[in-house]
C-alpha cells in the first residue's frame, strides 16, 4: 500500500504559522510582564530617591528627632497618584507624615530600601523603606522613613508599553507570514527545473544534472548525480557482462549444438557415448565459465557497494575447505600462527571468500600434488601463500592472467575460464592489499596475497602524551621581585606558578597559602604585599611589580571597581552558593572573611568605667576631654588608605554622628596612619591611647599575642567588610587562581579565617574561635556589614569622593 502524498509546502507554511503564532503569544505575554517588572523599576527608583531625600534631612536637636521635610522629596513625582509619607522615630511614635501608614509597616534597621505593596485606605499602594540610624545622649537607634504612592501611573505605563508593543508584534507576525510564503515559493523553485529537465531528458541520458540549485538540495543533486554514475557504470556493466558472455559462452554452445547433432546420427554405441562425453565436458565448462562470469559481477558489484564487516580470514579458509572432495582435502597443508588465526580485516566477506576459494581451486586444478597454504601476520598485514609445484609461469603470464579471460601457456588443457587470477586481483586491490606471483625453488609457483590490518589508536596516545609531555616543559617558574615571597613548591618539583598581589600582611596570609599548597604540593606561590591605593591605581596604570593572577583586598569598593569595569574574569566556583549574598558580586568578585571595624584603647590610658562603647560616647568624651586626648588618638588616612576610606563613607552613609565624631578627631588633634598594625603599634606601647575604626582582624590576633590592648565592638552598630579577591582579565594561571578561590573559601580556608589568623570566617557554619556567629556575639551592636554592589562605586565618584575628603580634612584639622 502506497504512502499517501503530502505537500511539504503546505507543512512548512503551516509549521511556520503555528511556530509564528506560538512566538507572539510568547514575546506578548513576555512584554506584559517586562512592562510591569519596567514600570515598577522605574517608579521603585523614585520612592527610594524621596525616601533617600527624607532621610537626609533627619536632625537631632535637644535629645528629639526633628526633620524639616525638603520640597525636593515629592517634586519628583508626577501628581497623578496619591502620595504618603511617616517619618517613624526610635520610640515607634511617628515624628512627622501619615501615622496609619506607619503603623502599617514594620521598622526598618538599614540604610538600603525595602518595598513592599501594602492595601492602605481602600488602595494598593508601593511603599518604600529606609533606615537612618541616629545617636543621641541617652539612646541611639533607628528612624524610619516611609514613603508610599497608589499605583496607577505605574499600571498607566505598564499598559502603556504593552499596548505600544502588541501592534507592532500582530503586524509583525502578518508580515512574516507573507515573507515565509513568498520565501516557500522561491525555495522550491529550483525543484520546478529540476523536475522539468530531468523530464526532458531521454531515457538512456544518464548525463550528471547541471541546473543550479541551493546549498539545501546541493547535497541531493549530488547524491543523484552520484547514483545515475553508478547507474551509468552498472548498465556498462552489464553491457560488458552480456556481451562477454554472448561472445565466451557461443563457442562452448555451439560445440554443445555440433555434438548433439553429430551424436543424432551415429548408431555406434561406442562413438555414441564418446559424443556424449564431449557433450558432458562442454556443458561442464559451458557452466563453468557462467557461474564465473556471474561471481565476477557479484564481486564487482560488491566491491563498489563498499559494505564492510571484520572478517577472519583464517575461518574462510576453513570454511572452503569443509566443501572440498577428500582427494582434494588429502592434497592439502594448512599453516597458520596464533597471531594469524586470530587477524580480523575490514572487507566484504564474499569477495574475501571468493578471493581465496579461487586461489585454493587454481592451485588443486594445475598442480597434482600437495598444496600448502601458510597464513602469517608480518608488520602491519596479514600474508596468505598459496603454493604448489604445478607448472608455474613465465614473466608474461604473470601480467596477462590478471586480464579477464586471459590464460597462461602452461594451462595446456585444463578446464578453466580465465577470470579466477582476475577476480583476485579485483578482490586483493579493493581491500587495499597486493598480489605477487613468486616461483618456487624446485618448480611450481606461490601466490601471495598481503592485506592490511586494522591499525590501533595507539600513535593517537603517543601523540596527546608527547604533547602534554612537551606543554609540561614550556612551564616555567616565575621570579619573584624584590619585595616579594617566593613559597616553594613543598613536594620539590615545580609544576607550576601562582602569583597574587594583595593588601594582607604576609605573615598572616601565609597560612592561607600552606594550607593551599597542602592540596597542590607541586604549585609555587609569589605573594606580593602592597597596600590598597597603590594596589589599585599600580594595577590600572599596568605598574606592578610582578603579573598577578589574583588580586586580594580589604578595599572591596575598589575591587569591585575593578570588576564592574571589565578588569576581572568570571567563574563559578562551586562553594559560591554558600557565601551570603552582601559578600560576593555575581561570579566576578568573592568576599572570604568576616572582619568588624572595632575601636581599641591601652587599658593602662582608659579607665573601665569610661570606655566609650558607641559612636556617640566616643565624640562625647573627646569632646569633653580634648586636653588629655590631644595627640592621643589615632584612625585611618582616608586619603591614602583605601580601607580607611571605604569604611569612613559606610560610617557617613548610615550614622548621623559621623560629622560630630570627625569634629571631635580634629579637636584633640587625631593622628592618622595609613594601616591597621601602625595604630595598633602605637595602642599597645601607649603611645597612642586609642584607635578607630581599626579592623578586628589585626585587632584580634595582636591581643591573642599578648599585646596590651583592649577591644570594643561597639554597641551601636558595627561595620563588617569581607576581603574580597577577583581574578584579573589578563591572568596567565587562572585554573590556579581558581583553584586557590576554591580552597579560600572550602570549610578547609574558612578554618584558617577562623582560626589563628583571625581574620573571621564568613561562610557561615564554618568551624574555629573567630567565626561570624562568634565575632557578632561579642558586641552588642546591629551588624552593617559593608554589601559587595554597585552603590560602593557611588563613593568613589571623583568629584564625590574629592568633597568628601575635602570636607574631612577641613573638619579634622586641629582646632585650637
Amino acid at each position: 500500500m502506497s504512502a499517501k502524498p503530502f505537500s511539504i509546502r503546505r507543512r512548512i507554511l503551516a509549521l511556520a504559522v503555528a511556530l509564528l503564532l506560538a512566538a507572539a503569544v510568547v514575546l506578548i505575554v513576555f512584554i506584559r510582564d517586562y512592562a510591569e517588572r519596567a514600570a515598577d523599576s522605574a517608579f521603585d527608583r523614585l520612592l527610594a530617591a524621596s525616601a533617600f531625600t527624607i532621610a537626609g534631612a533627619v536632625q537631632v536637636e535637644n535629645e528629639t528627632v526633628f526633620v524639616e521635610l525638603p520640597v525636593a522629596a515629592f517634586a519628583m513625582f508626577s501628581g497623578a497618584d496619591r502620595v504618603f509619607y511617616a517619618v517613624e522615630g526610635p520610640d515607634a511614635v511617628t515624628v512627622t507624615g501619615y501615622e496609619d501608614l506607619a503603623l502599617a509597616m514594620d521598622e526598618t534597621t538599614s540604610a538600603e530600601p525595602r518595598f513592599r505593596d501594602l492595601d492602605y485606605r481602600g488602595e494598593l499602594v508601593r511603599v518604600a523603606s529606609i533606615g537612618r540610624l541616629i545617636s543621641t545622649a541617652s539612646d541611639t537607634g533607628w528612624v524610619t522613613i516611609h514613603v508610599a504612592e497608589t499605583q496607577n501611573q505605574r499600571q498607566a505605563l505598564a499598559n502603556e508599553i504593552l499596548s505600544n508593543a502588541i501592534v507592532p508584534v500582530i503586524a509583525l507576525t502578518l508580515l512574516a507570514v507573507g515573507l515565509v510564503w513568498f520565501g516557500i515559493s522561491r525555495m522550491f523553485a529550483p525543484l520546478t527545473e529540476l523536475e522539468h529537465d530531468l523530464l526532458a531528458r531521454p531515457p538512456d541520458d544518464l548525463s550528471p544534472l547541471t541546473v543550479p540549485v541551493p546549498d539545501e538540495v546541493d547535497h541531493l543533486v549530488a547524491a543523484l548525480n552520484g547514483f545515475m554514475g553508478r547507474l551509468q557504470k552498472t548498465m556498462e556493466r552489464v553491457s560488458g557482462l552480456v556481451a562477454e558472455a554472448a561472445h565466451e559462452v557461443r563457442t562452448p554452445l555451439a560445440s554443445l549444438r555440433a555434438q548433439a547433432e553429430v551424436a543424432m546420427d551415429e548408431q555406434e554405441p561406442a562413438a555414441l557415448r564418446r559424443r556424449i562425453e564431449r557433450i558432458h565436458s562442454g556443458a561442464v565448462q559451458a557452466s563453468q565459465l557462467v557461474s564465473q562470469l556471474l561471481m565476477d559481477a557479484t564481486i564487482s558489484h560488491r566491491l563498489e557497494a563498499q559494505e564492510s564487516e571484520m572478517v577472519m580470514p583464517w575461518s574462510l579458509v576453513e570454511e572452503i575447505c569443509q566443501r572440498l572432495d577428500m582427494e582434494q582435502l588429502g592434497r592439502l597443508s594448512l599453516e597458520a600462527d596464533e597471531a594469524a588465526q586470530m587477524a580480523q580485516i575490514r572487507g566484504d566477506r564474499v569477495a574475501l571468500r571468493e578471493m581465496l576459494r579461487n586461489l585454493i581451486d587454481n592451485a588443486l586444478v594445475y598442480s597434482a600434488g600437495a598444496v600448502e597454504i601458510d597464513m602469517r601476520v608480518s608488520g602491519e598485514s596479514l600474508l596468505v601463500s598459496v603454493m604448489d609445484r604445478g607448472p608455474g609461469m613465465d614473466a608474461e603470464d604473470k601480467e596477462t592472467v590478471l586480464e579477464r579471460f586471459k590464460r597462461g601457456k602452461a594451462s595446456g588443457g585444463t578446464v578453466g575460464s580465465g577470470l579466477g587470477l582476475a577476480i583476485v586481483s579485483r578482490v586483493a586491490t579493493g581491500h587495499g592489499g597486493t598480489l605477487r606471483f613468486i616461483d618456487r625453488e624446485g618448480g611450481g609457483l606461490t601466490v601471495e596475497v598481503a592485506l592490511p590490518l586494522p591499525r590501533g589508536s595507539w600513535r593517537q596516545g603517543v601523540a596527546v602524551l608527547a604533547g602534554l609531555v612537551v606543554a609540561a616543559m614550556l612551564i616555567m617558574p616565575g621570579q619573584a621581585e624584590a619585595r616579594s615571597t617566593t613559597y616553594p613548591a613543598p613536594s620539590g618539583v615545580e609544576d607550576q606558578v601562582l602569583t597574587i598581589v594583595g593588601v594582607t600582611d604576609t605573615p598572616l596570609f601565609a597560612a592561607f597559602i600552606t594550607g593551599f599548597q597542602a592540596q597542590h604540593p607541586a604549585v609555587s606561590v609569589v605573594y606580593e604585599e602592597m597596600d590598597s591605593l597603590p594596589l589599585y591605581d599600580q594595577f590600572l596604570a599596568g605598574t606592578l611589580p610582578v603579573a598577578p593572577d589574583l588580586l586580594i583586598s580589604s578595599a572591596s569598593d575598589l575591587q569591585l571597581k575593578l570588576a564592574n569595569d571589565g578588569h576581572a574574569q568570571a567563574y563559578d566556583s562551586p562553594y559560591l552558593g554558600d557565601l551570603p549574598d552582601w559578600a560576593h558580586w555575581r561570579n566576578e568578585v568573592f568576599g572570604f572573611t568576616f572582619e568588624p571595624a572595632v575601636i581599641i584603647y591601652n587599658p593602662d590610658r582608659i579607665a573601665p568605667d569610661e570606655v566609650p562603647r558607641t559612636h556617640l560616647t566616643l565624640a562625647e568624651l573627646l569632646e569633653t576631654q580634648t586636653e588629655r586626648f590631644r595627640g592621643q588618638i589615632a584612625t585611618y588616612d582616608i586619603g591614602v588608605s583605601g580601607v580607611g576610606f571605604l569604611l569612613a563613607s559606610q560610617d557617613q552613609t548610615i550614622s548621623s554622628t559621623f560629622w560630630r565624631l570627625a569634629a571631635a578627631f580634629g579637636r584633640v588633634n587625631a593622628q592618622f596612619s595609613g594601616s591597621s598594625p601602625a595604630i595598633l603599634n602605637g595602642v599597645a606601647d601607649g603611645t597612642l591611647a586609642l584607635g578607630y575604626n581599626v579592623l578586628g582582624s589585626y585587632a584580634f590576633a595582636r591581643q591573642a599575642e599578648g599585646a596590651d590592648i583592649e577591644i570594643i565592638v561597639p554597641d551601636d552598630y558595627v561595620l563588617v567588610l569581607t576581603r574580597s579577591m577577583l581574578i584579573p582579565r589578563e591572568a596567565k594561571a587562572v585554573g590556579l587562581a581558581e583553584d586557590f578561590i576554591d580552597f579560600a573559601l572550602s570549610p578547609e580556608g574558612q578554618a584558617i579565617a577562623a582560626g589563628g589568623t583571625a581574620l573571621g570566617s564568613v561562610v557561615p557554619g564554618s568551624a574555629g574561635t573567630w567565626t561570624s556567629e562568634a565575632i557578632a556575639a561579642r558586641g552588642r551592636g546591629v551588624i552593617q556589614a559593608i554589601s559587595l554592589g554597585p552603590s560602593l562605586m557611588v563613593a568613589l565618584d571623583t568629584l564625590r569622593r574629592q568633597r568628601f575628603l575635602d570636607t574631612w580634612k577641613e573638619i579634622v584639622s586641629p582646632k585650637l
